[in-house]
């Protein structure tokens, strides 16, 4: 197929209808229906409206570009939870085909293929700790696990804290992001340190 061997030229983790155009040499027009027409033929995985990845490329993808792919379906957000504490090696849970993240619209859950990618709405005034790594935005580790335990103590979110790995989180700046929390959070965060 032609038109396949053009699209395995684009570069770019994910694209959209205007790569495609240029890749084929063909309208925008013309490039939204081959680009459904290749998630059909299972060539193209849709990740959300005019964002796409060729599905060989979805398949080869490891953690950082799943993180990557989570802050571009929901914007903004960033990764947290236990899918950032696994990130850092602070928990022992695992989580297979499911990325956490924090966001500041509603909360949701988006599927692309086996993945799940749940997002959690949280207050305004709590959307901060967080960094840029490599492509993907992510909770600093003291972030991810107070993001946590505030969700469990809402009765919105639950994981085991036994897993937790205490030694690697810097309690002095738990202790600084934790003052931005309710007071509950803040004498539950004692408790650990």
């Amino acid at each position: 197929m032609v038109n396949y061997d053009k699209l395995n030229k684009i570069t770019k983790l994910y694209f959209g209808y205007e790569d495609i155009a240029r890749a084929l040499g063909i309208s925008l027009a013309s490039a939204r229906v081959e680009a459904y027409r290749f998630v059909r033929y299972g060539i193209l995985v849709r990740i959300k409206r005019n964002i796409y990845m060729l599905r060989s490329v979805w398949q080869g993808i490891g953690q950082e570009d799943r993180f990557a792919i989570a802050n571009i379906i929901q914007v903004p957000s960033y990764v947290s939870f236990m899918s950032a504490l696994e990130y850092y090696g602070i928990t022992t849970q695992l989580l297979r085909d499911f990325v956490e993240s924090v966001c500041q619209k509603r909360t949701k859950e988006a599927f692309v293929e086996d993945v799940v990618f749940n997002y959690t709405r949280i207050k305004r005034d709590l959307y901060f700790g967080f960094v840029r790594m490599k492509n993907f935005f992510i909770a600093e580790p003291e972030k991810a696990f107070l993001d946590a335990l505030y969700m469990k103590m809402l009765g919105r979110y639950s994981f085991d804290i036994s897993s937790i790995d205490f030694d690697k989180l810097d309690f002095k700046k738990m202790q600084v992001f934790a003052r931005r929390y309710p007071q509950k959070v803040r004498d539950e965060v004692k408790k650990y340190g």
